[in-house]
């Protein structure tokens, strides 16, 4: 089923709770469970709708997993952290409405930790300090995702059915032609339903759910082979620099380091044009599923 994140994340009011909203998350945004950047955006809504301010727009945000969120009814707690002139400074506690158990007996309903920063625009200097990739595949030249092979996270995950993909850098990682790389990973995305805030622009609070898609970095550094694992978010960060009013978005993915069972990347996050949107960073816990753990240095690959 075709999901629309707008739709999906809409809160409402709860009358008897101040600062509460509720809401009820479908399965259409899932991995293995729902993607922490989608939980992020519905998390921020709440926030949004309790600063009630249209001039004030997210600028930063950053969330940190204390728990897994299941696709169900959820409730989001908003605090008002500070509210000046051209700034408000909220956090955000979403969780499930009903306590969910994780393993035997264990009850637990912590959820996830938001916190977000909204600015107005104001006078200041404007600097381009950061050149769009010229490394990168055009849109028109990308490499298509939508292959039948098994392993295909794009045709196997909910998430990729929302979301229209090709390859930038980097090639099929989930084929076994594919050969090992920088630990680098760019695609061009959109939403097959498109995503707009009230003045026609890219809505921002749809850029945490794109930037969330790190993992594909570290497949490519380790390459083929029997290794095999998963790569739930501990935390994210997301910084909006910039609007758009484009609808394909190039997420230009780093890993930077992966030991001990857990990993940290970057993203730049590019419109079509040229324009730097927004830069994010996620810190990755990583589970070994198959296979021997691999011990690579990638750093002089090209790319």
């Amino acid at each position: 089923m075709t999901g629309d994140l707008a739709r999906d994340t809409t809160v409402t009011a709860d009358p008897s709770t101040p600062g509460r909203w509720r809401l009820t998350l479908p399965d259409h945004w899932d991995y293995l469970m729902p993607s922490g950047g989608v939980v992020m955006t519905a998390a921020l809504r709440a926030a949004e709708a309790a600063i009630a301010d249209p001039l004030l727009r997210l600028a930063s945000t950053t969330a940190t997993f204390c728990t897994p969120i299941h696709a169900t009814k959820l409730v989001a707690d908003v605090e008002l952290l500070r509210r000046g002139g051209a700034t408000a400074q909220v956090r955000v506690g979403i969780s499930h409405a009903s306590p969910i158990e994780h393993g035997e007996g264990d009850m637990d309903n912590r959820g996830v930790l938001v916190t977000a920063t909204f600015v107005r625009d104001r006078k200041g200097p404007d600097v381009i300090a950061h050149a769009f990739p010229d490394d990168v595949r055009s849109i028109d030249d990308a490499l298509p995702t939508d292959d039948t092979l098994a392993s295909n996270p794009h045709t196997r995950f909910r998430f990729y059915q929302q979301v229209e993909t090709r390859i930038a850098s980097g090639d099929r990682f989930w084929a076994d032609d594919c050969v090992a790389g920088p630990a680098r990973y760019a695609r061009w995305m959109r939403y097959r339903v498109p995503q707009r805030d009230a003045a026609g622009r890219f809505d921002r609070l749809a850029i945490p759910p794109l930037v969330d898609t790190m993992p594909t970095a570290l497949h490519r550094a380790i390459g083929p082979g029997t290794y095999r694992f998963y790569a739930p978010s501990l935390d994210l960060t997301t910084y909006v620099v910039d609007d758009t009013d484009r609808e394909w978005l190039l997420v230009d993915v780093r890993l930077r380091r992966a030991r001990g069972g857990w990993a940290v990347a970057d993203a730049d996050v590019w419109d079509d044009t040229g324009k730097l949107v927004a830069y994010g960073a996620q810190a990755m816990y990583v589970q070994s599923i198959t296979g021997d753990v691999p011990v690579i240095d990638a750093s002089r690959r090209d790319g």
